[in-house]
């Protein structure tokens, strides 16, 4: 097998995935045409798994072969585990988040092993990051090095493509994942949640990147998991909308107009945007449920920028550079278009392909 897998990690994938899809073994025996004692020895590890029937697991759990075939890496950012009584909802999607993080990492590692892609190094911050304070000026450090200062960071997927962490926008239900594998960072982001909230997510896997993976540094140390999230968090908060920025916006005027162009030009959400105006002092800390409750309508968030920026991490699926090696690929030969079409995630279809021909090709 590949990589070299053992029967009892491909069996444990099947079970997970097939907790995942909601299935009971029945469910899928049906679905495989093989009996539910086979499927229960399947996913105990005590019976191998021919090319036709991993085919055919592959096909009822929506997975590709390759999920079951690869080990996983280690530094994950959240890690689902689904047992038989604790397959909540939240846990299947973090699962099927994962799978598709995990197969986006295989799609990036086949462009880089081609020599068609070549990411930006990771941008990690080598000191040591304990609390929220400390991460928020982490946050300004990376927006620094992208020579962001305290503009509006105009897109999330080039801002994460330039740190060195390249990210894939999937329709899955959710919210996103990141790992490190390596040399290599990558995430995925859900596109399901509002444009706000799908940003807040992919600073949220940056900041894992830059402040360190939680299973080897400073921030792991004594921590809980709650308290870690609520670090990279911070970090997003700040790198998305810095303090002295709302409070340099909110020195004059009304308050929910300056912070409704602050929600409306950084394309945050308007709960990001209060709270880090109650940390610039300008709201008290009681008040934040109150305004958190008036949050702007669609038209008037429009209407602060002229009604110009579009929704980020929705339409473009896959980094810039990302996009250009899989063209580059197929230009070369190296993959076939149906191939190509599928490593783009949805950005493009078979028929956005040009002829060969018409690229200069001998028929």
């Amino acid at each position: 097998m590949v990589e070299d897998v053992e029967w009892s990690d491909i069996g444990e994938r099947v079970r997970e995935s097939r907790l995942a899809a909601g299935l009971s073994q029945d469910d899928l025996a049906r679905a495989v045409r093989l009996e539910r004692t086979k499927i229960a020895k399947i996913e105990a590890g005590d019976r191998r798994v021919d090319a036709l029937e991993l085919a055919r697991l592959s096909s009822a759990l929506g997975l590709p072969m390759s999920h079951f075939l690869h080990r996983r890496p280690q530094v994950l950012s959240r890690r689902a585990q689904l047992v038989d009584d604790t397959d909540t909802g939240a846990a299947r999607q973090a699962y099927q988040i994962e799978a598709k993080l995990l197969a986006w990492l295989r799609d990036v590692r086949q462009l880089i092993e081609s020599g068609q892609l070549r990411p930006e190094p990771m941008l990690t911050y080598t000191g040591t990051v304990r609390d929220t304070d400390a991460a928020r000026e982490v946050a300004l450090w990376t927006r620094q090095r992208l020579d962001l200062q305290l503009e509006p960071v105009e897109t999330l997927m080039s801002a994460c493509e330039r740190a060195g962490q390249l990210v894939l926008v999937t329709d899955l239900p959710g919210e996103g994942a990141s790992l490190i594998d390596g040399d290599v960072a990558v995430a995925v982001v859900s596109q399901q949640p509002d444009p706000g909230r799908r940003r807040t997510t992919a600073a949220h896997e940056l900041g894992h990147m830059v402040l360190g993976d939680e299973y080897s540094s400073d921030l792991a140390v004594g921590m809980s998991r709650a308290d870690r999230e609520s670090v990279v968090d911070a970090f997003a908060a700040e790198f998305l909308l810095p303090t002295d920025v709302v409070a340099k916006e909110t020195s004059a005027g009304d308050l929910r107009d300056a912070l409704t162009r602050l929600a409306a030009t950084y394309r945050t959400s308007w709960s990001l945007a209060v709270r880090q105006a109650c940390r610039a002092g300008v709201i008290e800390p009681g008040l934040v449920g109150k305004w958190s409750s008036v949050a702007p309508t669609r038209a008037e968030l429009r209407e602060a920028v002229g009604w110009a920026p579009q929704a980020d991490l929705a339409a473009v699926r896959v980094p810039p550079s990302y996009a250009h090696a899989v063209m580059q690929a197929w230009r070369d030969d190296f993959i076939t278009s149906d191939r190509a079409v599928e490593l783009m995630h949805g950005q493009i279809t078979i028929d956005d392909l040009p002829a060969k021909a018409d690229l200069g090709f001998e028929p």
